[in-house]
């Protein structure tokens, strides 16, 4: 093993050389030797091995293999040096190897060692952006659960740092060939880090792009195979997927797949959805999902069939009035639930594929089962108006802090989803019925569009759908879907008729 009196002195045959340095090659494997020696031996050799390591290519595995063993010595301070030093192995066919052993290094524990490793995968993936992402992939698809995470989370957080003359077209359709790869086998949340970094595509920002993902969500989503309600692991998936599909959805690409999954396979089920989110109040949050794509339908091939299951579901959530004894007073016990939440999401649905076929209801319904439902929207109308009156009297002088309150907080979405079904309900009235009016669903941002300013959403009728958030399509480990929205509303899906006179 070279002492380090004899490693500076082979330093200086090299540095000495100038043009003719590949002419020493017996000096630049005492070099290398280094990596065997102390602690001084091999700071030293972590340092002079990549500077002459261009001038020898038939020693190129040996000191790659010799930077390596650097990588992984139990000195910290030597080991950082090493991975600082890796880029300027990575030229040529040499390239892709040494991004795949940084990727690798990707699963240190060391805060600093980790930010040299990523530092240095950003400086080659500029020199070679294909030849880094071949690393990358190569461990995403075959390393260790660690790597292939922290990975995953590189190219999540990264790509977007990088300039336009790195990240090419060409670029951009290999990351997408290889995530395609990935999708095959993915847990939930690898499965959310792969759409952020598809969607960050500047490739995949065009319409064909988006619709693109979306037909690539609707595969994971697996569409194509019947619901199981019973199946916590299907039921994750489909809201994980959908939730990643909602925001891709806009004038010119289309929801109707979706919708019309939900609509055939979903809500004839919703009372038997089951899920392991404690607490998580799994029909709301489904009928959430389906009102903010119903906003994006295309033409719909069965869309009558759709308006009837969403009518009939609509029907279970729109009790009939109670019947009264001969003394005027309601012969049952207490008055029927008015389930709010549900009633705004179901409402809002079927009142944007009404628009579809505005003559559903005079048309496409037998004159008995539209008087029913006249009843129906009489009786839930008469107690939101006692209702809508009693949060505006509960509400009228509080403003800033004292509205704050958690108990205001609930009456302010109350208002909203309460104002939201109160439109519908009127347009529904008219005659015929009319799908004229436009609201933003109550746990949605209201849309401020200045004048002559174009909106951000292509449709009036909803807000930008919200961010995304379990079980991805396979994989071992599933992560639990965790819903965005819906605090205050879960607390509003149960409200008794006779509870909301009494004020909450």
């Amino acid at each position: 093993m070279p002492t380090v009196e004899e490693l500076y002195r082979n330093y200086g045959i090299l540095a000495d050389a100038t043009e003719q340095v590949g002419q020493h090659k017996d000096a630049y494997q005492v070099i290398l030797d280094g990596v065997k020696g102390g602690t001084k031996e091999k700071r030293l050799a972590a340092q002079f091995i990549p500077k002459f390591f261009k001038h020898f290519p038939e020693l190129a595995d040996s000191a790659i293999n010799a930077q390596l063993d650097l990588c992984e010595d139990e000195d910290v301070s030597i080991r950082r040096q090493a991975i600082k030093e890796l880029p300027q192995f990575a030229a040529g066919e040499n390239l892709p190897r040494v991004a795949d052993i940084l990727t690798q290094l990707l699963q240190t524990d060391d805060s600093a060692e980790f930010n040299l490793v990523n530092n240095a995968l950003l400086s080659i993936f500029k020199m070679d952006a294909k030849g880094t992402l071949g690393g990358l992939f190569s461990q995403i698809l075959q390393g260790e659960d660690i790597v292939r995470e922290r990975a995953i989370k590189f190219l999540s957080t990264k790509l977007k740092t990088l300039p336009d003359e790195v990240l090419t077209k060409e670029v951009e359709e290999l990351i997408l060939t290889e995530s395609k790869k990935v999708l095959e086998d993915v847990t939930g949340e690898e499965f959310v880090l792969f759409m952020k970094i598809l969607s960050g595509l500047k490739s995949l920002q065009t319409v064909s792009g988006r619709q693109q993902l979306v037909e690539l969500v609707a595969e994971q989503a697996d569409l194509e195979q019947t619901f199981n309600p019973s199946d916590p692991d299907c039921v994750d998936r489909l809201l994980q997927c959908t939730r990643q599909a909602v925001p891709l959805f806009s004038k010119n690409v289309h929801s109707t797949r979706f919708v019309t999954y939900f609509c055939e396979q979903v809500l004839p089920n919703l009372s038997s959805l089951t899920t392991p989110v404690e607490g998580l109040d799994i029909q709301l949050e489904v009928l959430k999902l389906l009102a903010e794509m119903s906003s994006f339908c295309g033409d719909m091939e069965k869309l009558e069939t759709n308006l009837r299951k969403l009518f009939d579901k609509l029907l279970e959530y729109m009790p009939l009035p109670p019947e009264e004894a001969e003394n005027g007073e309601n012969a049952g016990n207490e008055e029927p639930k008015l389930q709010f939440s549900y009633v705004e999401c179901l409402l809002y649905s079927f009142h944007q594929l009404g628009r579809k076929l505005p003559d559903f209801l005079t048309a496409k319904l037998n004159a008995e089962k539209l008087k029913d439902f006249k009843i129906r929207l009489q009786y839930f109308a008469r107690g939101l108006q006692v209702y809508i009156r009693q949060l505006r009297l509960a509400l009228q002088g509080k403003t800033g802090e004292a509205l704050k309150t958690e108990e205001n907080k609930i009456k302010v979405v109350a208002l909203k989803i309460t104002n939201n079904i109160n439109v519908l309900i009127k347009d529904l009235f008219h005659i015929p019925p009319s799908y004229k009016s436009t609201v933003t669903l109550s746990w949605k941002p209201v849309q401020k569009v200045e004048i002559g300013q174009k909106r951000a959403n292509e449709d009036t009728t909803s807000g930008s759908p919200p961010k995304k958030s379990s079980a991805g399509p396979k994989r071992d480990a599933r992560q639990i879907y965790n819903p965005p929205s819906g605090k205050y509303s879960s607390n509003l899906s149960n409200f008794n008729y006779e509870r909301s006179l009494q004020g909450k």
